[in-house]
């Protein structure tokens, strides 16, 4: 097994192999990206499953439905395919394209602190959902949190106010009645 290219909390997951396709040896992919296709920019990727790393190198991929299929270098039989089922595809960090203006990848807003007009701390940023008009903030509680509420925050312009990440913290207009 190789080592990784990145340091581990330099990774990025951007997909899964969920399981193998044909009889040659090609694994099917769900992407965590949008477009779905977008992972196959992506030529080299760590794959990790627990405590299990290891190199591998995409050779060509192709969308299936809802679903991508790939084929790996050194990757030709199938049941050897099958042992690649549940690997998270990771990249470093740096191989995202960056981003313009007030636009964020999900992963740089998880953890910020999520703070009110008012002031008050209504927690921390734990995931985002995707619902189709809009995403949402799922805003988590902690010490120090205005109360022990979760809250489910639309990742939208009237809603966020400011994104802070040098200070790690989130502005948005909320009201306690919402």
């Amino acid at each position: 097994m190789n080592a990784t290219s990145a340091p581990v909390e330099d990774l990025i997951v951007i997909g899964k192999i969920v399981s193998v396709h044909g009889v040659r040896g090609d694994v099917k992919v769900y992407s965590f990206t949008d477009p779905i296709d977008n992972l196959l920019g992506y030529k080299r990727w760590t794959l990790r499953r627990g405590d299990e790393v290891k190199q591998v190198e995409l050779v060509k991929g192709r969308l299936q439905g809802k679903i991508l299929v790939a084929t790996l270098q050194g990757l030709a039989d199938r049941e050897e395919a099958r042992t690649y089922a549940d690997f998270e595809i990771c990249i470093p960090r740096s191989e995202l394209p960056d981003l313009s203006g007030d636009d964020y990848y999900w992963f740089q807003l998880q953890g910020l602190t999520v703070i009110n007009q008012l002031g008050q701390v209504l927690g921390r940023v734990d995931h985002l959902l995707e619902t189709g008009a809009n995403d949402v903030l799922v805003v988590k509680p902690f010490d120090g949190s205005l109360d022990d509420r979760e809250r489910l925050l639309p990742y939208t312009d009237p809603c966020v106010l400011k994104v802070d990440l040098d200070a790690g913290e989130m502005h948005v207009e909320w009201d306690a009645d919402f």
